[in-house]
């Protein structure tokens, strides 16, 4: 099993930054593939950003690339996503994810563990 928890979600104007934090525990975090996603009210859940073991390969939806990164720290077990120049349509439930065999990193439905998510809501 492996736990995790986000934070650092909040309510933020257009154009300003956000820092998403997911703390994991339980087995060994640097051995799961880690990915963001998102769901807005009425929506279905889109991926966001994704990392492997070891940081070696990232991958980005098309919306947010020069705007968010992703990026994990395996000595504290941590996963993050800076998130710049936030626009309206960012507003969503963010969510972070564990995947331990890691095929497709964009699909939802490969990943093992969930947190409870954490809300971003940008202003106009």
């Amino acid at each position: 099993q492996v736990q995790l928890a986000e934070s650092g979600g909040g309510v933020v104007q257009a154009g300003g930054s956000l820092r998403l934090s997911c703390a994991a525990s339980g087995r060994t975090f640097v051995n799961y593939g880690m990915g963001w996603f998102r769901q807005a009210p009425g929506k279905e859940r889109e991926f966001v950003a994704a990392i492997s073991w070891g940081g070696g390969s990232i991958w980005y939806t098309d919306s947010v690339k020069g705007r968010f990164t992703i990026s994990r720290d395996d000595a504290r077990n941590e996963l993050y996503l800076e998130m710049n120049s936030l626009k309206p349509e960012d507003t969503a439930v963010y969510y972070c994810a564990a995947d331990r065999v890691f095929l497709t990193p964009n699909k939802d439905h490969e990943y093992d563990y969930w947190g409870q998510g954490t809300q971003v809501t940008v202003s106009s």
